[in-house]
């Protein structure tokens, strides 16, 4: 299973803290879900359509836990594969329809009520019913992916405004979403590891956070083995070839000019340098005799480039 499918099957298990936040859940389920139909006999039904089992079964369990409404569940066969079943959860009795659309702020008399629209803010007045909502929210039209790869967590919309209206109920938790269109779904995201971190712990999620935890110290550990190691080998690929370079300097110093021409001070790191071409600047200060500072090395290293350079002009 996926990681986010992982969260989805920890959420399932996450109940509100009273009946308040399980009409939040719900409506959730029923803004990002719901349908409005008329059955055989001309009556309105109302549902949620689920394409998985597990929250369809959620969403039944919320129906009869919440509003002692025993609905009815329809199973349906994808017209491309008799293998992928979608289902429906459906109220039918017109008392139960108005019990329901009231609790959920959705009834409107004599009107045909709007299931996909944006939430009554009433229902999200405490923090808890935010946290369900949003949970609802992620279990209906959200995912994330492998946090091994890269963090992203995200929220598929088929309207404007409710996309926009979940951002700004984010914004409550001080998470900083972000909105882009996709072909023609409007997606709320979220990038930051630590606000993905944050979102789990809303929601509820806390298995799932402890291992994207553990995911994210162990990506932190080897990004900074490999900075680390990146780092040495430049440094080294630096050394060596700085090394050569001086190599090459003294080797046109001794050819066109004579080593021995050169002051004692510079004579000597020369031939320090030739007698050791792998050796940092560290180890060459300590070959001398008597020893001479990192620094001091470094500077006749760079007046014997000087003299090489004037003999290759000239």
């Amino acid at each position: 299973m996926s990681f986010s499918g992982d969260v989805k099957e920890e959420l399932l298990s996450v109940n509100g803290n009273g009946r308040h936040c399980q009409i939040a859940e719900l409506a959730a389920y029923f803004s990002y879900c719901g349908f409005v139909k008329k059955s055989n006999s001309g009556h309105m039904v109302i549902g949620i359509a689920a394409e998985n089992k597990a929250i369809a079964t959620k969403c039944f369990t919320l129906i009869k836990k919440t509003f002692n409404i025993y609905s009815g569940i329809l199973i349906r066969k994808h017209s491309f594969s008799s293998k992928i079943l979608s289902y429906e959860i459906r109220i039918e009795k017109p008392d139960e329809i108005k019990e329901v659309l009231m609790a959920i702020k959705k009834y409107k008399e004599s009107e045909e009520p709007v299931l996909q629209s944006c939430v009554d803010m009433l229902l999200l007045k405490k923090d808890c019913c935010r946290r369900a909502f949003i949970r609802g929210t992620y279990l209906a039209i959200g995912s994330m992916s492998n946090p091994e790869k890269g963090y992203h967590m995200e929220f598929v919309f088929d309207h404007e405004d409710m996309a926009e209206e979940f951002i700004q109920i984010l914004k409550t938790f001080s998470i900083g979403a972000k909105m882009v269109l996709r072909k023609k779904n409007y997606v709320v995201y979220i990038k930051d590891g630590e606000e993905i971190v944050d979102m789990l712990n809303i929601m509820g999620a806390h298995i799932s956070l402890m291992n994207l935890e553990n995911t994210r110290i162990m990506k932190d550990m080897r990004n900074s083995i490999n900075r680390r190691v990146n780092c040495e080998t430049a440094n080294i690929a630096k050394t060596v070839n700085a090394a050569t370079k001086q190599v090459e300097d003294i080797m046109l110093i001794r050819k066109n000019y004579g080593l021995h021409r050169l002051p004692d001070n510079l004579r000597q790191v020369a031939e320090v340098r030739l007698a050791y071409p792998e050796a940092s600047l560290v180890e060459l200060s300590q070959l001398m005799d008597p020893p001479v500072g990192k620094s001091g090395v470094n500077h006749r290293l760079r007046k014997l480039s000087e003299l090489a350079e004037r003999l290759r002009v000239n």
